[in-house]
């Protein structure tokens, strides 16, 4: 594995364009409207309103963030949110060890705006409600109720990345104005209760390609937009996708299309991607985000050519793939199952621009490793 070391090592300037190890994609989309590059294929696994396979799950419409999960038959498991005001929620589906659809259940029901969220390292799904007065919720992925946990924040939260060295949650908020929170869990493996922060960045230049982070506590039973936030700490433009790997915190944020890392070792911050300085590079949209085995970055892009790029640990960015016929749509939930050999994610609103169009997606190839 190459990991994120490779990424300390390359501290530099943002990431630029240039080829991807893949090679280039393909001319014509396969029969799932791909473009993929050579030795690549890809299959569609749900689509909204429609049972999931032979399970009797009807899958759910505008499907969002997601995560896969190790199972004890040695298959995995893929989680995806609905980001439906009201009657929002969470799914899961299970494979066996040859990537057959064995089972498939709801695992959340009746919430707002299911938007993205995080796997714990206890195998549990948190699915994040990005509205104003949203939370956080622990789903369990045989379906037992799903538990609320309100000393999370209530926000328009979107996304979730857990540090397990040093037992910390970093959360992305997406407003114009949204802030990158850290959560300390009162204790660890049970997030009822804890304490919450918000990130104050002071910046290494006016460009704010980087800094050193500070952190603020947000009072007890104050709601984060309630708190006088703007006074004490940094604001962020549209926070979307965030993950951990081996130390470092990934997130985007959408407003401002950059890609940002978080060493916690460190607190220091840093730009490692940003349309701005590199105008004629593939990658717009920034939003859902994941970090594969050997290092590399996948971003999905909401808009600009509906591509999942790669970035890699010398911080060259390509396009991986590009989805076509979905005009209007969004890429959400991409996740790799526990062997890296399969990505999954959604299409949100399908070729008919609608959320009760949606498709989720399995790409399957020679991942690096």
């Amino acid at each position: 594995m190459l990991g994120s070391s490779f990424w300390r090592r390359a501290y530099a300037s943002p990431a630029v364009p240039g080829p991807s190890p893949y090679g280039p994609l393909y001319a014509s989309p396969d029969a799932n409207g791909l473009r993929l590059p050579a030795g690549f294929s890809s299959r569609v696994i749900a689509r909204a309103g429609s049972p999931v396979a032979s399970t009797g799950l009807v899958w759910h419409a505008a499907p969002d963030g997601g995560a896969c999960f190790p199972r004890p038959n040695g298959g995995w498991a893929y989680t995806s949110n609905s980001e439906l005001p009201l009657t929002g929620g969470a799914s899961v589906i299970e494979f066996d060890s040859a990537g057959n659809i064995i089972a498939a259940r709801n695992i959340l029901s009746g919430t707002t705006s299911n938007c993205a969220g995080g796997p714990t390292p206890w195998g549990t799904w948190l699915s994040c409600e990005e509205w104003e007065l949203g939370h956080v919720w622990e789903c369990f992925l045989d379906g037992s109720p799903a538990k609320e946990h309100h000393d999370l924040g209530t926000f328009a939260h979107e996304a979730v990345a857990i540090d397990p060295v040093r037992r910390r949650l970093y959360l992305t908020e997406d407003q114009s104005n949204g802030r990158f929170y850290r959560h300390i869990p009162s204790t660890w493996g049970d997030l009822s209760s804890g304490k919450l922060y918000a990130a104050r960045v002071s910046w290494d230049n006016s460009q704010r390609l980087g800094g050193t982070v500070s952190w603020r506590e947000v009072p007890d039973d104050v709601s984060a937009r309630t708190w006088p936030i703007s006074t004490y700490t940094t604001g962020f433009n549209g926070g979307e996708g965030c993950w951990y790997d081996d130390g470092l915190i990934y997130f985007t944020t959408k407003g401002d299309n950059r890609v940002w890392t978080y060493d916690a070792a460190t607190e220091r911050i840093e730009v490692i991607y940003d349309v701005a300085l590199t105008p004629d590079a593939a990658l717009r949209g920034v939003d859902n985000i994941v970090v594969s085995s050997s290092g590399d970055l996948y971003v999905a892009e909401d808009g600009g050519d509906l591509q999942i790029c790669i970035i890699t640990p010398d911080r060259v960015v390509a396009p991986f793939l590009q989805l076509e016929g979905h005009t209007g749509s969004e890429i959400t939930g991409p996740a790799f199952n526990p062997r890296g050999d399969k990505l999954y994610f959604s299409s949100q609103r399908g070729q008919n621009n609608n959320v009760l169009s949606g498709v989720t997606f399995e790409v399957t190839g020679p991942f690096r490793s």
